[in-house]
C-alpha cells in the first residue's frame, strides 16, 4: 500500500470531460431487473478495445466491474468470432448471436494531443441496434477512472439506475497480530485498486464516514486522554476538529447536505445524540433519555434520523425528527439491532442484527416492515451504502480471524469479498466522483 498524498488525491479526483452521445437510440430491448433476487446475469461480449495495451486494460477493468455487480456475465474472449471490431466498424451481429451474446460492448482508445480519448459503443445483439455511444477524454494516468465511467454508463443504460463504479471507499486498514493491531485510515477505488493511507492523527481511527456531497470525511480518533471527531477534506488534506466536548464523542455522520454532523456523547455511562451546524459550530442536543442513544443516520431529505437505543431494555432502532422530536421505535422482532444507516434513495434502512451467536446484515423499510436478512456469519457488522442504494459494504470477521471487507446487494444474492487483500473494517462509500 502506498502513502496518500495531496498530489495523489488531486489526480484521483480530476474530472473527466465527456462528449455528447453519438446516438440517441430507443430504450433497450434487453433490460436487467435489479430488484429480482433470481435474476440471471446478462451475457455480455466485451472484446479488448482497440488501441494497444491500454485498450485491453480498459476492457479488463470494465468487465471486472460488471461481473462483480452480479448482473452481467462477460463471455470468454476465446469464443469470439468477430475479431476486427472497433468503434468505427459496424458489428457482425450474426457472429455475436452465434455465441449467444445478449449485449456487445466495444471501443477504441487513442492519444489526442497527449490525452487519452476513448470511444465506446453498446449494442443489443439480437435487436441488431446500437443502444449507447459515448466518448471520454482524460489524462493517461486516469485510465482506470475512464473504465469505471464506462461501466457506470453501461450499468445505467441496461438497468435504468445509476452505477456506482466511479467511486472510492474509505476504511480502517488493519495490520499486526490479534490484540496488538495497528489501525490506519485508508482509501481505495471501489474495485480495490490504488489503496493508500491517509494521514489522520496518532490515535486509534474509527468509523470514517463520507459526506454525500463532497470528497470530505468525518471520523473518530481515540487516544488515552479521550476522543475527538475530525473533518478531513481529501482534496486539500485539511483536517479540523469539531471541538472539545465533556465526555467521549463517537459515531459521527454527515447530514445529507453536508452542512451538519450528528454524533454521540457519552457521559457517566449515558449516551445522547447531538448535532453540530458546521457553518456556525452551534451544537444542539437531540436526545435526553437515560439510556444509550447512538449511531444517528439522516434520511435523504434530512427531515428524520434513525438511531440505536437501549431505552426499551435491549438495542433497538428508533426514528425521530431531525430536531429530536417524536422518537418512535420501529424494531420489535427478536434480536439486538445496531448500526442503522438510511439508504441514499430513502427506500431502506440497513442495520446490524445479533441473534444468539450470529450476526447479520439486514434491511427494512423505514417504518420497520419488510425486514430482510441479507447475510449471516460469526461477525458481520457496520453496513455502508453504495451511492445508488443497491449494494452494501460491511465488515466480516471469522472466529479467530481478521476482519475483511465484503459486499452484498439488496436481494442478498450477490454476496462476495471485496477485492482488497488486506484486513480492513469500518468501510464507507464515497459519492460518485465528478
Amino acid at each position: 500500500m502506498t502513502t496518500f498524498s495531496k498530489r495523489t488525491a488531486l489526480a484521483a479526483l480530476a474530472a473527466l470531460p465527456a462528449a455528447a452521445m453519438f446516438s440517441g437510440a430507443a430504450r433497450a430491448d434487453i433490460e436487467v431487473n435489479v430488484n429480482r433476487g433470481d435474476v440471471q446475469p446478462l451475457p455480455i461480449a466485451l472484446p479488448a478495445f482497440g488501441g494497444g495495451p491500454v485498450g485491453a486494460d480498459l476492457a479488463g477493468v470494465i468487465g471486472a466491474d460488471l461481473q462483480r455487480s452480479g448482473l452481467f456475465r462477460p463471455l470468454d474472449p476465446a469464443s469470439f468470432i468477430d475479431r476486427d471490431l472497433n468503434a468505427a466498424v459496424q458489428p457482425n451481429y450474426p457472429a455475436w448471436q452465434k455465441i449467444n451474446a445478449q449485449a456487445l460492448l466495444y471501443g477504441q482508445a487513442s492519444s489526442v494531443d497527449g490525452r487519452l480519448q476513448v470511444d465506446f459503443r453498446l449494442s443489443d445483439v439480437f435487436a441488431e441496434k446500437e443502444l449507447l455511444g459515448q466518448r471520454f477524454a482524460s489524462s493517461p494516468e486516469n485510465w482506470r477512472r475512464v473504465a469505471h465511467k464506462i461501466s457506470d454508463a453501461v450499468y445505467q443504460r441496461l438497468t435504468g439506475e445509476k452505477g456506482y463504479f466511479d467511486t472510492r471507499v474509505v476504511f480502517v486498514a488493519e495490520s499486526g497480530a490479534r490484540g496488538s493491531k495497528t489501525k490506519r485510515l485508508a482509501i481505495m477505488d471501489q474495485d480495490g485498486a490504488n489503496p493508500s493511507y491517509i494521514p489522520a492523527g496518532e490515535g486509534v481511527i474509527m468509523t470514517p464516514r463520507f459526506s454525500s456531497t463532497s470528497q470530505e470525511i468525518t471520523y473518530m480518533e481515540l487516544r488515552p486522554e479521550g476522543s475527538k471527531i475530525y473533518l478531513l477534506n481529501l482534496e486539500t488534506n485539511r483536517r479540523e476538529s469539531l471541538g472539545d466536548f465533556k465526555g467521549m464523542v463517537f459515531a459521527p455522520r454527515f447530514s445529507p447536505d453536508g452542512g451538519k454532523v450528528a454524533f454521540s456523547v457519552e457521559r457517566g455511562g449515558n449516551s445522547d445524540i447531538f448535532v453540530m451546524d458546521l457553518k456556525n459550530r452551534a451544537t444542539t442536543r437531540l436526545t435526553t433519555d437515560p439510556a444509550i442513544d447512538t449511531s444517528p443516520s439522516y434520511s435523504p431529505d434530512g427531515g428524520r434520523i434513525v438511531f440505536n437505543s437501549d431505552r426499551s431494555g435491549s438495542p433497538q432502532l428508533y426514528i425521530m425528527g431531525a430536531d429530536g422530536s417524536n422518537p418512535k421505535r420501529i424494531t420489535f422482532a427478536a434480536g439486538r439491532y445496531t448500526a442503522p444507516v438510511w439508504s441514499p434513495t430513502g427506500e431502506f434502512i440497513a442495520f446490524t442484527k445479533q441473534t444468539g451467536g450470529d450476526f447479520h446484515i439486514g434491511i427494512m423499510k423505514p417504518d420497520g416492515t419488510d425486514e430482510r436478512i441479507l447475510t449471516s456469519s460469526y461477525l458481520d457488522e457496520g453496513p455502508a451504502w453504495a451511492p445508488n442504494g443497491r449494494v452494501l459494504l460491511f465488515t466480516r470477521q471469522g472466529a479467530g480471524g481478521g476482519s475483511k471487507l465484503w459486499s452484498v446487494d439488496v436481494t442478498g444474492r450477490i454476496l462476495q469479498p471485496m477485492p482488497y487483500p488486506g484486513a480492513g473494517s469500518d468501510p464507507a462509500w464515497s459519492p460518485l466522483l465528478n
